[in-house]
């Protein structure tokens, strides 16, 4: 299949993910159907694409009418109706991984062989999936960043039966729909963008328990330093409850060193989620918390890059991605001017090393070692 024989596309779920998802599709030209399991989440989906269409046509931003682009949408609570003649299907249901195998086993009775199946996933097992279906070639992940219609990013993963032409259409189907994607050829956790920043949490908080800085010192530092958000306070805007999932999955999957942090449990436990709870690490009953820069300077913001970019070298040694995907993966998934080997390109690989060997035993975590091409210097010649 090439992408020109992409012709309608199914998404399961209504969500902030999917009705994004299925807008992007029907902006490109393609007919999709929208699938949710009550009407009332489809009818919610709907709206907010005419809303989105709507807004964005009012700037003079489309060039078909509002009318011609919603009319390419199915909205249905039907599963044989949104898959059956669909040569693409997009899952974008919740983060449960029982309910994507059933959703993907029940797909299989309705959808044409040739059909190419993909999940929204941000953390789960491609591979793991795939083994639901009876195409585990036609078989891949599709990682949209949220908001799709406006994040650039799409990861494109690689699992272990996904056949080169199926990578291929769907690098093509992104292109298409106006995004950039991003080649993962290893179904790792986290894929990429993602896995780079997890040892940063780490360390921010490993940081906390040792009594080195507290949250607003820490944030103060790194809004000095030119971040648009402190740390802690971006944790509390995405909420407390979604980081703690995030890295107890990390922990099972990758390291016991992403235990998440008793520090953030308890937070948890209280209910004190951040910014939608109005109390985390900041009170945010008021609006957004006002940081004091005065309390800068404890920490070097510079260790934090260091990690990612450990985690980044980690990704291409185990052979996941290329450098400048991963860049690529940073910048815009992060909305970074630079991506970590831009940076590595920058700084002396042998100090690097040494100081992430000393952030290791400082911290008492193995995730901080240096990555075997960065110890052995070899990726020196890897960024000429």
């Amino acid at each position: 299949m090439v992408v020109n024989k992409i012709k309608k596309v199914a998404v399961l779920g209504a969500g902030t993910m999917g009705h994004g998802i299925v807008e992007l599709c029907a902006m490109a030209g393609y007919k999709v159907s929208m699938r949710d399991v009550k009407q009332e989440f489809v009818d919610r989906g709907m709206k907010m694409i005419r809303d989105s269409v709507e807004k964005l046509h009012a700037k003079g931003k489309l060039k078909e009418s509002v009318e011609t682009i919603m009319g390419r949408i199915t909205p249905t609570v039907d599963l044989a109706t949104a898959v059956k003649d669909a040569d693409l299907l997009v899952e974008a249901i919740p983060e449960i991984f029982s309910l994507k195998q059933e959703t993907f086993k029940e797909c299989e009775k309705y959808a044409k062989p040739e059909c190419i199946f993909t999940s929204n996933t941000s953390t789960m097992s491609i591979t793991g999936l795939a083994k639901a279906t009876k195409r585990e070639d036609k078989f891949a992940g599709l990682h949209f960043f949220n908001p799709p219609v406006l994040m650039q990013l799409v990861e494109v993963i690689r699992g272990e039966k996904t056949s080169e032409e199926t990578m291929k259409t769907l690098v093509d189907f992104v292109k298409s729909i106006g995004k950039v994607p991003v080649r993962v050829e290893k179904d790792v956790p986290g894929f990429i963008a993602n896995r780079v920043t997890a040892p940063r949490s780490v360390l921010l908080f490993a940081m906390l328990e040792k009594g080195v800085a507290t949250p607003e010192e820490i944030d103060a530092t790194l809004k000095k330093a030119g971040y648009p958000m402190g740390a802690f306070e971006l944790l509390d805007y995405v909420g407390l409850d979604v980081h703690y999932n995030g890295q107890k999955y990390y922990s099972e999957t990758i390291s016991p060193d992403f235990t998440p942090s008793k520090i953030i449990e308890e937070k948890v436990k209280k209910g004190e989620l951040g910014a939608k709870t109005g109390k985390g690490f900041y009170d945010w009953s008021k609006g957004r918390p006002q940081i004091d820069l005065s309390k800068a300077g404890k920490i070097d913001p510079l260790d934090l890059v260091l990690v990612e970019i450990n985690e980044a070298v980690k990704l291409y040694d185990m052979g996941v991605a290329t450098p400048q995907d991963i860049d690529v993966a940073l910048k815009l998934g992060y909305n970074r001017a630079k991506g970590p080997f831009e940076i590595l390109k920058e700084l002396d690989v042998k100090k690097v090393a040494q100081r992430l060997e000393e952030l290791s035993k400082t911290y008492n975590k193995k995730i901080f070692m240096p990555a075997e091409s960065l110890k052995t210097g070899k990726i020196a010649k890897v960024l000429k």
